[in-house]
């Protein structure tokens, strides 16, 4: 598995799945994440700090076809937990040689949103 979004799917699958083992493939050694909590987080500290996060997963569903440039890899989904939250993210995702190296996450909105149709929320 080389195509870029082969590799977004399967990791979302092994996130999922609750499988370490795909994703310990699936990751490169010199794997960086970044959102608005995680400031280029290395491989060690993305599996201590983020990967316990699978155990409440229950689904990703993509809103959008995946967008494909290159080695990355524009993905929106809606995730539900399985208490049954939802939220929704945009993610882009660098692939090299079949593996994820990088990952930024932007956070979207809980579902369904807290802000009524029309309407805003003042800071």
């Amino acid at each position: 598995m080389t195509e870029p979004a082969d590799v977004a799917r399967a990791i979302y699958q092994a996130y999922v799945a609750k499988d370490r083992a795909a994703a310990e493939v699936l990751i490169a050694r010199d794997f960086h994440f970044t959102s608005p909590l995680d400031n280029r987080i290395d491989r060690a500290v993305y599996f201590a700090r983020c990967w316990p996060n699978s155990e409440h997963t229950a689904s990703f569903a993509f809103m959008y076809p995946l967008i494909t440039e290159g080695d990355r890899v524009v993905v929106t989904y809606e995730s539900t937990t399985k208490v049954g939250q939802r939220f929704r993210n945009t993610e882009v995702l660098t692939v090299r040689d079949g593996q994820l190296i990088e990952a930024e996450v932007y956070f979207g909105w809980n579902i369904p949103h807290k802000v009524s149709v029309g309407g805003f929320a003042d800071n």
